[in-house]
């Protein structure tokens, strides 16, 4: 599952990026210019990187479980797959296609980014009790870190359904403020949590 975390590190190196044109082109444009909607971006981007780690994870989890590699999960026992798929792998019982094409499928419409969510996708990989695992890896209480996760979604949610305005403005032209810090804690702690969960549930 190595590459999952590889692809999360990478994906919030992209978005680390969009904070570092920000800090460039806030040196050299003026002032007049408003360049906070890279930091959205930032934001975004980085959700967008957990999100994906997480669903890869549970997918490439579930199929070392199927060939053997992994013990099964109650969770992974009462995964449902379609009787196409089943009746595929009947067929090539060494072939774990079927079974790839079915987890991507049953989690295409899922958002793996809320912890509650998040455990219960993680949950076809491992029994242990995530957040708490977590909290202990990184030095934060466990309802702290699920508190912390959450209001970052939230945020993430704000800019990327509600154009990050204040509905408190009749006019609906004040944008909520977000600073270099701001974004750059967002993907700070993504990576963080990230490696975390990578290290209880590999």
């Amino acid at each position: 599952m190595q590459v999952a975390l590889d692809s999360l590190r990478a994906n919030l190196s992209r978005a680390r990026a969009l904070g570092g044109l920000f800090a460039a082109l806030s040196q050299t444009t003026k002032p007049v210019l408003d360049l906070t909607d890279l930091l959205r971006a930032e934001v975004v981007l980085a959700v967008s990187a957990f999100d994906h780690f997480i669903h890869e994870l549970a997918r490439l989890g579930t199929l070392e479980t199927f060939v053997g590699t992994r013990l099964p999960t109650p969770a992974y026992k009462r995964f449902e797959v379609s009787l196409e798929a089943v009746g595929l792998i009947l067929a090539n019982p060494a072939n774990p296609t079927p079974l790839d094409q079915e987890v991507k499928l049953r989690h295409s419409w899922l958002t793996f980014q809320k912890p509650d969510k998040v455990a219960d996708a993680l949950r076809l990989v491992s029994e242990k009790i995530i957040w708490e695992e977590v909290g202990a890896r990184v030095g934060i209480p466990a309802g702290d870190v699920k508190a912390r996760l959450s209001a970052i979604v939230d945020r993430r949610n704000q800019i990327a359904h509600e154009a990050d305005l204040d509905p408190t403005d009749p006019t609906l032209q004040t944008r909520w403020p977000i600073s270099p810090g701001d974004a750059d804690g967002v993907v700070e702690f993504l990576e963080q949590i990230g490696t975390a969960i990578f290290e209880v549930v590999r």
